[in-house]
Order: structure tokens, then C-alpha cells, then sequence
């Protein structure tokens, strides 16, 4: 039927039509079509803008295997040379080149059509390295058994490897089905990530909708050298030799400036929290922490190990991940020496719960009250002990690790820490107090994350009463308990009053950390994934809270004791985070004042 004339002509006509149609559309249109030029008959995209073909891009790759003739009718665009046509009233240069289109806004786009993806180089690689960031494929691939679950496997794999967006379509109901059917698959995908999909198989018409985050593609590919140095391999290609020179072609400017826009795409709340699979993700990150202390103890040739554990969820990661590490190594749990250390704001919940635990697990107890030691401390330094300012605090969390070190010492062992990412990001820890140890297992594990690990482990658990111990343990407001009790005995000191909601404060950490956004955006995205929990001046007054907080508390992060990456953020000084304990943060905050 391609050799038909009246096909190719209808084909024309359908497309003097759309471009009819988008003459007062501010959009930007790809379509398929086939196209003469000359003997060669191609497989092409048109690109179509405001009524004017902006460019038309031949297919490379025709499968000519199982069900696929395509070289019967078709040449491809390494058969092509330059040349201008005249098509749909239009005078056009239809060239092999790798086509970059640019948006007004900057954006560069390309396309590759159907088996181009499927190649073993497929033309997305050169233009992406080129430039491109949003890769668009045109397709009519038919179903098979498997074949869906391995297409989606392809896109995801392409948009990550390429750190871009891909956007695919393929024909659907409308389309013969003498030996083949169309499922009529869509997908958009963000760097390996999917963000909308169709309805296969469906009798109706489908239409996909989703944001793309441009600035976020581009955060990617500016922190990843490898992308950056496989540019200078972007023009070899080993079938053909060098690649045809790209080419760019500028979409036309946009009429309107503004446009009201409605953000569709649902923003993760908990971004540190992505897998479908969260028994298998909390599994791994597990693993990691344990395999890291496993290391180590076998470095130090170390079979004793201190932790302070207070009942709360950190020491309690903390102390879950020695047990694994010790029971991986066969070495006796009773080398694990758990040291709850009771001051004035410890609570009957939390020393409980700690007690418990420990004894259900099997580790070696002691059990030493800081109050006798403070107290003189406090009277030796001249300050009054019902004055709880930070002195008050911090002389207890220096006490506590004063008492792991020298048990340390003692038993020639090695103090765990237990402080967590989002604690390291807040600041929120005492400077050579709980700041400090020999190795610290929870220090790339935000407090969202933390909560999820103890959670899973609690579910796994054989132990009734170690399954108890861990659910009350997570049912329980996060303090440091460095103030007194209420009269019922009860925390009176809750963080999330103090420096905010660690959900929201895991969030910004995120964005801010892992891809560099202004806070501008990152109040946007907050205000989506947290729309209807938190108020805009809520998330205005913590974000200031979290930036004034990172910057200012950099020089606890600038000695960290070693520990694990477990994800795609951490703070360590040697590994993802370098900073200057004296950034000035007043740009930052300057614009969070502007929200």
C-alpha cells in the first residue's frame, strides 16, 4: 500500500490539515508520515508548530525479521542525502543529521521511531549526549507475550542511562489485526523513573498526560562526570564510522509569556521512601549498614562493640544492626554491650522499651545514670541546674559519650553511633557528644527511613515481645530527652516541636541536596506532596528553619566518624558532601523570605 500514490497524497493532505488546525495552537506536534524524496521513500516524524513544518526526521533502523518488511517500501536515513522538498505547501530540508530541536524555552528534544530504540546504539544516545533532553519515539510495534513487560524495561533503562525523559507512543485499536495486534502502548518516563502510562489493549482513544522535570535532568547530568566525559564519544559510531554533524533546529518563539499551569504529576512526599518493593529496599539498606560494621570489626579485629541505647529509634536501627552484624560474623551477642544511660528527661516508656529489647536480643546490659555525674559537672562549671538551656542539654549527651568511650577502653571495643542523616543535616546533635563515635551505621539514613527499618524488622521478627518492644518504640515522639519529664512522668521534649516535622525536613533535604534546587521550587513541591497537612506558611517557616540549620551546623558535619552510604545522599566530608563550615546562607534565605 506504500507504493500506492494516493496513499502518499492522502497522507500529504492529512497533513496540510493539521497544520491547518495548529496554525492557532501553542503547541508542539509530532506526527508520522511517509515522505518522497526523491526514489526514497522514508519513514518519517514531522514536527509542526503554529501551522509550519519545523523539521522532519527519517527513520534509521527498519527491522526486516518476523513480522517486520520494512525495507520492502522504505530507505533509511543513512540512505539520504540533504534535500530540500517541497511538501504540505511547505519548503523543507529533510536531512540523516541528528535533528536537535530547541524550544523557546530552551529545551531540546529529539526523536527516533520505533525499531530505533530497539538497535543495539539507538540514535537517542548521540543526541542526548548532544544535548538532548526529552527523546520522543513514534511507533506501531505489535504485542507479544512478554514483550510489554520488556519494553518498559528498555525505556526505563534508555532514560536512565541517558539521564532524560522519554516520551513513546505506539498505535493501538484502529489498526489491522489480520496477524498481528497494536496494544496501543504510551509511556513517559523520567530518567529511569515512569511517569504516566496508557491503558493497553483499550477500544478508545488514549491520552497521557505528565510533567517532565527539565531543571532536575539537568541537576543529573551536570553531578555525573561519566555523562559528561562520554560526550567527546558522541560523534564515533562503530557500524557507520563518524555520525552526520547535528543539526538545530529552533522551534518558534512563544506568543505567550504566561500561562496558567496545573501540576498533574503526584509528588512523593517521602522521596528517601521510592521502591514498590519496600520489604526488599529496607532488606538492602539493611545489608549495607550490616556489611559495613561487619568490615570493620573484622579490620579492628574488634569482637566487642558499645552503644548507648536509650529507646528511641535510632539507637534502636543502631542496635538491630550489631545483632545482625555479630550474628553474620558468629560472634557471641554478649560482645555487644548495651548501655542505657537514664537522665533527667529519660522517660519510663523509653527505659523500658530499651531494657526490653536488649534482653529479648540477648546483648550483655549495663545500665549507668548520668544524673550523679551531671549534677557535679553542672556545679563545677558554675551553672545553675534548673536553668535547661543548651549547657544543661549538652553536658548530658557529652556525659553519655564520655561513659561509652571510656567503656570503649575499658573493654577494648568500639562505640557505635546511632545520629542519623536527617539529625547530621538539622545539626541537631551535640558537638563531641552524640556527635561522635568510632563508627557510625545510621549516618547516611534519613529519620523517615529509619522509622521504615525498624518498622520492617519488627514485622519480620519470631519475637513477640521484641515485635512489641519495636512497634511501641516507633509509636513513640522522637526526643532527646534531655529535660524533665512532665508530672505524669511523660516526654515534655518532643523534636518535631522544636526544629519541625522530620517528614518535611527529609523532603527539602532531598531536593536540596540531591539536586540543587532553588527554595522557591522546593516550596512549590513541598506544598503539592503535602498539600492539605501543612499550610504554606508551615513549610515556609521549617524550610527557613532547615536552610538557616544546614548551613550554620556545617562544621559538625566537616568530622564526621566514618560510617556507610546506604543511598543517593549522604554528608560525609570524604565522600558526596564538601562544604566550608562558613557558606553564607543569606541568598538562600533571602529568597524563602520572598515566598
Amino acid at each position: 500500500m506504500f507504493r500506492q500514490q494516493l496513499l502518499l497524497d492522502d497522507s500529504e493532505h492529512a497533513m496540510m490539515m493539521l497544520l491547518d488546525f495548529t496554525r492557532q495552537l501553542d503547541i508542539i506536534a509530532i506526527v508520522g508520515i511517509p515522505v518522497c524524496v526523491g526514489p526514497l521513500l522514508l519513514n518519517c516524524a514531522a514536527v509542526v508548530q503554529h501551522g509550519k513544518i519545523i523539521g522532519i526526521v527519517p527513520k534509521t533502523y527498519l527491522p526486516n525479521y518476523a513480522e517486520f518488511y520494512e525495507k520492502r517500501w522504505f530507505a533509511s536515513a543513512r540512505d539520504l542525502c540533504p534535500t530540500q522538498i517541497h511538501y504540505a505547501g511547505q519548503t523543507v530540508l529533510v536531512t540523516p543529521a541528528r535533528q536537535i530541536f530547541r524550544t523557546a524555552d530552551g529545551v531540546k528534544f529529539g526523536i527516533e521511531i520505533c525499531e530505533d530504540i530497539w538497535a543495539p546504539i539507538p540514535p537517542s544516545n548521540a543526541l542526548t549526549l548532544a544535548g538532548v533532553e526529552i527523546m520522543f519515539n513514534l511507533s506501531a510495534s505489535t504485542e507479544q507475550i512478554g514483550k510489554h513487560r520488556y519494553l518498559e524495561a528498555l525505556l526505563a533503562q534508555q532514560s536512565a542511562r541517558t539521564i532524560s525523559a522519554y516520551v513513546y507512543s505506539s498505535c493501538g485499536f484502529g489498526e489491522s489485526s489480520q496477524d498481528v495486534v497494536f496494544g496501543g502502548n504510551a509511556f513517559i518516563y523520567e530518567n529511569g523513573t515512569q511517569i504516566a502510562e496508557a491503558e493497553r489493549f483499550s477500544l478508545d482513544p488514549q491520552l497521557i498526560i505528565g510533567e517532565i522535570d527539565i531543571e532536575k535532568l539537568r541537576s543529573e547530568r551536570r553531578s555525573n562526570t561519566t555523562f559528561v566525559n562520554a560526550q567527546k564519544d558522541m560523534y564515533v559510531d562503530p557500524i557507520g564510522g563518524v555520525l552526520p554533524e547535528k543539526t538545530y533546529v529552533n522551534c518558534l518563539p512563544k506568543e505567550n509569556t504566561e500561562r496558567e499551569f496545573t501540576l498533574t504529576r503526584k509528588i512523593n512526599p517521602q522521596p528517601f521512601i521510592q521502591s514498590e518493593d519496600m520489604e526488599a529496599a529496607c532488606e538492602e539498606v539493611f545489608n549495607i549498614q550490616v556489611t559495613g560494621l561487619a568490615r570493620r570489626l573484622l579490620h579492628t579485629n574488634c569482637k566487642t562493640i558499645v552503644i548507648g541505647v536509650s529507646g528511641g529509634l535510632d539507637s534502636t536501627l543502631a542496635l538491630l544492626v550489631c545483632v545482625r552484624a555479630f550474628d553474620k560474623l558468629k560472634f557471641d551477642r554478649k560482645g555487644i554491650i548495651g548501655v542505657t544511660m537514664p537522665g533527667f528527661g529519660t522517660s519510663e516508656r523509653t527505659h523500658k522499651n530499651a531494657i526490653a529489647l536488649m534482653e529479648e536480643l540477648g546483648v550483655e546490659i549495663q545500665e549507668i545514670s548520668i544524673e550523679p555525674s551531671v549534677v557535679q559537672h553542672l556545679k563545677d562549671i558554675g551553672h545553675d541546674i534548673d536553668v535547661h538551656d543548651s549547657t544543661y542539654e549538652n553536658a548530658q549527651a557529652r556525659e553519655r559519650t564520655q561513659i561509652l568511650m571510656d567503656l570503649s577502653n575499658k573493654y577494648g571495643g568500639m562505640v557505635i553511633g546511632t545520629g542519623d542523616l536527617s539529625e547530621l543535616a538539622l545539626g541537631w546533635c551535640t558537638y563531641n557528644g552524640d556527635h561522635m563515635s568510632m563508627y557510625a551505621v545510621n549516618g547516611s539514613v534519613p529519620k523517615t527511613l529509619v522509622r521504615h527499618l525498624v518498622t520492617y524488622v519488627a514485622d519480620l521478627s519470631d519475637n513477640a515481645k521484641v515485635a512489641e518492644a519495636l512497634h511501641d518504640i516507633v509509636a513513640t515522639p522522637i526526643s532527646p530527652e534531655l529535660t524533665p519529664a512532665d508530672e505524669k512522668g511523660e516526654i515534655q521534649q518532643k523534636t518535631e516541636d522544636i526544629v519541625g516535622p522530620y517528614e518535611l525536613h527529609d523532603f527539602f533535604l532531598y531536593y536540596f541536596l540531591r539536586h540543587g534546587f532553588h527554595p522557591s521550587k522546593i516550596y512549590y513541591l513541598a506544598g503539592k506532596a503535602f498539600e492539605g497537612k501543612y499550610t504554606g506558611e508551615e513549610i515556609k517557616k521549617w524550610l527557613y528553619t532547615f536552610v538557616s540549620r544546614f548551613f550554620k551546623h556545617q562544621f559538625k558535619r566537616s568530622c564526621l566518624p566514618d560510617g556507610p552510604k546506604v543511598g543517593t545522599v549522604s554528608l560525609s566530608p570524604r565522600g558526596d558532601w564538601r562544604m566550608p563550615s562558613d557558606a553564607n546562607s543569606t541568598n538562600w534565605l533571602a529568597e524563602i523570605e520572598q515566598l
